[in-house]
């Protein structure tokens, strides 16, 4: 038997949700049962599946010992890399300017040092963040970016930031901004790109139509060009929609790759600039919320940006094209 009082991070959860992530040895299907048969209950009283957990319920499991893996006192993340460049930090949220190179989360050949990782291993050695203190939540990031893409992501402290942030996020209610550098010359300098896309899982890699087909989703893509030089564009870009590969797909189709991109793009147009880097940056954030942020409310209207972003300076005083 084991008891779990609901915190403030766990409250709000459905209790199957809190339990698959408070004891993740316990097979889904015996949770389950063992809640049918009233071997789960929430303050001493029966449980259904849907009950949803406020802050000091008081969760009892009668099931075997076994499935209640010990805490370990040694943390992963505490291998993980310290270094962050924070954009902006309250005691809610934090904006991260991530490296490329940097995993947002682990892999099959990265674990340890990935950018999760880096901001639990910052919060905890802050003193905000302890696994120990915690029954199912953990810090985790709202949106997520390629590890050849640089730029701003999003990292939420604690669950009821999460939740928000995720449902803004979900709701276009949070704008993002890409700086990208496109191989040629664009006609209309400026637009919204519309096409439809199907993800090829085995490639990850997305087709991309011009008119709609079984199964595609709709991309729509805000443009505006910056600069241009040596046949190459400088193109801020608004995501209106969010798909795998959005940015470089669409301008690939239309006949602009961008500079460095080995999978929509072709070798011969990178090997003439020498870059094997792809020219894509997340660099700005805007909060625009149409409904209540709850906790999150003064975020409402802020615009929040990268100082400097690796090819940006570089393309406009033209170092970006000397060999």
């Amino acid at each position: 038997m084991k008891q779990f009082t609901v915190g403030k991070n766990d409250a709000g959860q459905r209790l199957d949700k809190f339990i698959t992530k408070a004891v993740p040895a316990l097979p889904q299907s015996l949770m389950y049962k063992e809640i049918r048969r009233k071997y789960i209950k929430i303050n001493g009283m029966r449980a259904q599946i849907s009950d949803k957990l406020a802050e000091g319920d008081v969760v009892t499991l009668y099931v075997k010992d076994e499935f209640f893996v010990p805490v370990r006192e040694r943390f992963d993340f505490l291998t993980a890399s310290k270094k962050l460049d924070i954009v902006y930090e309250d005691e809610n949220l934090m904006l991260l300017n991530k490296s490329v190179g940097v995993l947002s989360h682990p892999d099959n050949n990265e674990y340890n040092d990935t950018l999760i990782s880096r901001v639990q291993r910052y919060l905890y050695e802050k003193g905000e963040y302890d696994p120990r203190d915690e029954n199912s939540f953990t810090p985790a990031l709202v949106n997520r970016i390629d590890r050849n893409t640089g730029g701003i992501v999003i990292a939420a402290k604690n669950a009821e930031s999460l939740r928000i942030l995720n449902q803004k996020l979900k709701n276009r209610e949070i704008h993002k901004y890409y700086l990208c550098v496109v191989h040629g010359i664009l006609k209309k300098k400026s637009g919204v790109l519309e096409a439809w896309m199907i993800k090829d899982e085995n490639k990850n890699k997305a087709e991309v139509f011009d008119s709609e087909v079984p199964g595609g989703k709709l991309m729509k893509t805000k443009y505006s060009v910056v600069a241009e030089k040596n046949d190459l564009s400088l193109v801020e870009v608004e995501l209106l929609t969010g798909r795998t590969h959005q940015i470089r797909a669409q301008f690939a189709h239309i006949g602009h790759p961008l500079l460095g991109d080995g999978k929509y793009g072709t070798n011969a147009l990178n090997k003439k600039y020498g870059y094997k880097k792809q020219f894509l940056y997340s660099q700005k954030l805007k909060f625009d919320f149409e409904s209540e942020a709850g906790i999150l409310e003064y975020l409402d209207g802020r615009e929040f940006e990268t100082e400097e972003v690796w090819f940006k300076k570089e393309f406009l005083s033209g170092e970006l094209f000397v060999k």
